[in-house]
């Protein structure tokens, strides 16, 4: 009866397994938010110095601006690829398996719809919604994976989704919560992600 039992178990995690991608490595994570703490450095002289004057950017402003967010993002997005891809190797998951590919359009539809809403936001002159727009999106794309990958990326679209909610009322201090948010919290969820996952 017990082998029968831990025969069943080791069915239930081999289907488990099939339907949710865990090649995620540790690592991305904790690249993603070293990046994203980088990103947020080159972006605050400028965020700093537009708090003194009222919060109003130029153009020039705007740009650099949009594009230390486009580079902070390839980055992160490179970063995690190699360090899924040296894990996916070693283990033999397929990294472009069915189910990393349902993960990765489960994950572009809110991350593209968001990216649409934040520009127009911008457009818009309306730069503190900026930061807790990025936020709550992501953690909605996060979220929208739900049984494609390991818990732990549930309890982060948690952490982005309320952490964004709250900075909706310090708006002045949005950079900060980016930071945490795209920062801090990646590295710790990074770091519980190699602790459970890589690190045998």
């Amino acid at each position: 009866m017990k082998q029968e039992l831990e025969t069943l178990q080791e069915i239930r995690n081999l289907m488990e397994n099939s339907s949710r991608f865990i090649g995620l490595s540790g690592w991305s994570g904790i690249a993603a938010g070293c990046i994203a703490l980088i990103g947020a450095s080159l972006a605050y002289p400028i965020v700093s110095g537009r708090l003194e004057t009222g919060g109003y950017y130029s153009n020039p402003e705007i740009k650099t601006l949009l594009l230390i967010g486009l580079g902070t993002f390839i980055a992160a997005l490179i970063l995690a690829f190699i360090f899924t891809y040296a894990k996916t190797s070693k283990t033999n998951i397929p990294v472009f398996g069915k189910t990393s590919k349902r993960l990765t359009w489960t994950i572009i539809v809110p991350t593209l719809v968001g990216g649409i809403f934040l520009l127009k936001l911008i457009s818009y002159g309306l730069y503190g919604l900026v930061a807790p727009g990025c936020l709550i999106f992501y953690g909605i794309a996060l979220f929208a994976t739900g049984k494609q990958t390991v818990n732990e990326t549930r309890y982060l679209a948690y952490c982005e989704i309320i952490l964004g909610c709250i900075s909706l009322w310090k708006i002045e201090y949005g950079l900060y919560f980016w930071a945490i948010g795209f920062g801090l919290f990646h590295i710790l969820y990074g770091a519980r992600m190699w602790y459970k996952y890589d690190r045998n």
